[in-house]
């Protein structure tokens, strides 16, 4: 099997070899500031439940709202929190090559492992000016850690194409994983294709996981995952169980926590008075209200973002109580670390007051 094959790190590149169950860790906000003390929580719940690693400032984490002395300090804070005890990985992409740079400079001094660079939102350059006025920069300032770039056009208006990432790899030896949350399973057997067997594709959409690592001409390492910020022992068994070749038993993990991965974006339809027009709650929003709604740290969403319609809060509690109702192992980590009860929170309603807006 192609995973037993792989150990941690290779001896051949001298860049660790990132391959399992990685957490898009949300940052928790208190009124004006980053919530510390509720990230230190958040990383600890995550090492107990057995992730393999942390990614900080990503966007999931709300990097793009984050001052850049906020999200310097939630890379340190991270680093220094799972330091001997999982991998770091900071988030240090943006449109501007010399902010990522920086950023990079700055993850490296606080020893991270590796970076992710998304994609360039919105000036939008081709893939091959993503490869040599980006991403190529990058690796060539900081050969000592793994860059990793992260493929999401429905987010970034661009994309990095598979034939130039296998161009970077080839070219670049800390360059051997990818972010893909493409949505597109053709674009992941390109990838394979083009930079083979020994580079690592990384799951970024919880939904696709289960496909891309069962599916032999995609042969994913893992995932950057949303949902493992609630849910991280039961994402963390489904991976482990797929890349030991389980398919029937992580099959029933994949259907348990289904009614989750669809949180990444909710989508309803709401009335105004002109008619009736679709809103659509985007990551990390949904992650968030639940998250507050089990008891776990997390503060609101910063402006831009704001708070759901009450349409779209019903569709958070339903899957929530649906995984409760069904699989109720799936969020008793949770009730054991914050202890907390599940049950009882997803049943009060004074808990959605500050969640969602009175009208539309």
């Amino acid at each position: 099997h192609r995973h037993r094959r792989f150990a941690c790190y290779t001896a051949q590149k001298g860049v660790a070899m990132l391959e399992g169950c990685f957490t898009a860790i949300i940052t928790p906000f208190k009124g004006d500031g980053v919530d510390h003390d509720g990230l230190d929580a958040l990383v600890a719940f995550q090492i107990k439940n057995g992730i393999s690693g942390v990614l900080a400032a990503g966007t999931t984490g709300e990097s793009p709202v984050l001052s850049w002395d906020e999200h310097n300090r939630v890379i340190e804070a991270v680093a220094r929190s799972t330091r001997g005890r999982c991998r770091c990985i900071a988030g240090t992409g943006s449109n501007n090559t010399r902010e990522s740079l920086a950023a990079t400079e700055h993850a490296v001094k606080a020893d991270v492992e590796a970076v992710l660079l998304v994609d360039p939102y919105y000036n939008g350059p081709s893939s091959l000016e993503i490869r040599r006025e980006y991403v190529a920069p990058v690796t060539r300032a900081f050969p000592e850690v793994q860059v990793i770039p992260y493929v999401i056009p429905g987010r970034t208006g661009a994309q990095l194409l598979p034939e130039d990432l296998a161009i970077l790899s080839k070219s670049h030896p800390n360059v051997r994983t990818v972010k893909e949350a493409t949505g597109n399973l053709e674009n992941m057997k390109r990838t394979r294709t083009c930079c083979g067997p020994d580079f690592t594709i990384l799951s970024g959409d919880d939904g696709v996981t289960f496909a891309m690592l069962t599916d032999p001409q995609i042969m994913a390492g893992g995932v950057i995952s949303v949902a493992s910020n609630v849910a991280p022992g039961a994402v963390v068994r489904m991976v482990g169980l797929l890349r030991e070749g389980r398919q029937d038993e992580a099959r029933h993990l994949f259907s348990a926590l289904e009614p989750l991965f669809g949180l990444v974006t909710v989508k309803t339809m709401e009335k105004t008075p002109y008619g009736e027009v679709v809103c659509r709650a985007r990551n990390p929003l949904a992650v968030k209200a639940l998250m507050s709604i089990l008891g776990m740290p997390s503060g609101g969403c910063r402006q831009p973002l704001g708070k759901m319609t009450r349409n779209g809060i019903d569709v958070v509690l339903r899957a929530a109580r649906t995984v409760q109702s069904k699989n109720p192992e799936v969020f008793k980590p949770v009730e054991d670390f914050f202890e907390v009860n599940i049950s009882e929170r997803l049943e009060n309603p004074s808990l959605l007051e500050n969640l969602c807006y009175k009208e539309y």
